[in-house]
């Protein structure tokens, strides 16, 4: 499924390419029954800590950073628009829990867009078994780019194109 992304970056740290950006948000898209009658669009910040710590503290009444940050487009019942909404991902953050967690930062990268794809479509993980489903969905997409199951590895392993 082709999804329309604008992804603005405002932090020096690498971060992954577009195309890979794109191809994770995509096979969430599809795998996850995504059924839009619009083409879906999501709008991806990439930044630093500093600024996901003022969204963080705005929106959630958090002082630190996180590292993602999901905010589903609340549009009027019956708007004829594939917006989906916007993800803020911190680098920094993602950069720092993959080595910490001893996973490869791609595959850090890929679950943590997946997860805010996931959270944009109503996924949530505040009750357990909702949580469960969403974890799930996650670790099956994950192993789509050949990447480990995040919440059970401890290998660094990079991933590959489904």
């Amino acid at each position: 499924m082709t999804a329309l992304v604008n992804i603005d970056r405002t932090t020096d740290a690498p971060t992954p390419a577009n195309e890979l950006i794109e191809a994770w948000i995509a096979e969430a898209l599809s795998l996850s029954g995504f059924a839009g009658a619009e083409t879906p669009e999501i709008c991806i910040r990439i930044t630093d800590e500093e600024e996901a710590a003022r969204f963080n503290e705005v929106y959630r009444s958090k002082k630190q950073a996180t590292n993602v940050l999901s905010f589903p487009a609340d549009l009027p019942p019956g708007t004829p628009s594939g917006l989906l909404g916007d993800l803020v991902i911190c680098a920094p953050i993602v950069q720092q829990e993959a080595r910490r967690q001893n996973k490869g930062e791609e595959a850090h990268w890929a679950h943590m867009v997946i997860h805010g794809v996931l959270h944009l479509l109503g996924h949530d993980h505040q009750v357990p078994t909702d949580a469960d489903a969403m974890e799930a969905l996650e670790v099956k997409l994950l192993e789509r780019f050949c990447f480990p199951d995040p919440y059970t590895s401890t290998e660094p392993l990079e991933g590959a194109q489904p």
